[in-house]
């Protein structure tokens, strides 16, 4: 029996925003018609250099450009443990071309994800953000790897204090710091119709997660949403650079075995709802 093929539509894009001299973000996605994506699922990622270290620019776009070649060279079947090393050649990566350069540090965030048949999976470090858009609801994929994300986890401080806590942006594992790295690694269900949201901090720390969900669903086109969430961190003075890459799974394929998400590395209190596959 033969299934259709997959038809999953992406849009990117990044500005440089209205504070910061240059962007340090940096955003890619596969070719629709790559013969890799058969293999490696198809794969997106954001980064965000850090820009309070130099080059931030460099590393966001080396940790892109190893991360998926590292990927690309995966046996089939095994995309989370090539997403995992591919974290870690990024991170390796980066880390060398830092004492190359003679610089003090270069580090950046990397959020990824690959879609392959019915499973979403997810590679993170930092606080740049993945959001899952489905029937009208926002549901953030991700933790923060900050100071701030962590006081959310100890619940010291409520989840709608994070855009306005002065040290939002305060970095607690970041790419290119150190050599080695601990990402976190997820599986979860994709349903068609789902929309994803890859989203560096210009973008999230001015936009609620509801919003996200509304302006997704009201969009008429993936390029029309990303302009507008684009549009609205900016609008609403975003200090930092802003990106958006958005994914819309219009067809999926079917996976070749029905295995159970794997949950690890997903904020705490979506693992129970990703789990529950009934």
């Amino acid at each position: 029996m033969t299934t259709d093929a997959p038809r999953i539509d992406s849009y990117a894009l990044s500005h440089v925003g209205k504070v910061r001299e240059d962007n340090q973000d940096a955003v890619r996605a596969c070719k629709p018609d790559d013969t890799l994506n058969e293999i490696c699922g198809q794969l997106y990622a954001i980064a965000d250099g850090m820009g309070g270290y130099s080059h931030g620019g460099v590393a966001s776009t080396l940790a892109l450009e190893t991360f998926f070649n590292t990927v690309h060279s995966t046996k089939p079947g095994q995309i989370p443990q090539a997403m995992r090393r591919g974290v870690q050649d990024a991170n390796l990566s980066i880390y060398q071309e830092a004492q190359r350069l003679n610089v003090h540090r270069m580090g950046t965030t990397l959020t990824a994800v690959s879609l392959m048949g019915n499973q979403l999976h997810i590679a993170h470090v930092g606080d740049s953000r993945a959001y899952l858009i489905r029937n009208g609801k926002a549901t953030c994929l991700t933790n923060d790897h900050t100071t701030v994300g962590e006081l959310v986890r100890m619940h010291v401080l409520s989840p709608d204090k994070v855009r306005t806590h002065a040290q939002r942006s305060s970095l607690e594992r970041a790419l290119g710091i150190g050599l080695f790295i601990q990402p976190d690694i997820a599986t979860v269900p994709l349903k068609q119709g789902d929309i994803l949201i890859l989203c560096t901090d210009g973008v999230w720390a001015m936009i609620e997660d509801d919003e996200f969900a509304q302006m997704a669903s009201a969009a008429s086109s993936l390029d029309s949403l990303s302009q507008q969430l684009v549009d609205l961190a900016m609008d609403r003075d975003s200090d930092d650079n802003v990106s958006v890459l958005t994914v819309y799974a219009e067809q999926l394929a079917e996976a070749p075995t029905a295995a159970p998400a794997r949950v690890w590395g997903l904020p705490q209190r979506l693992r129970s709802r990703f789990s529950d596959r009934s």
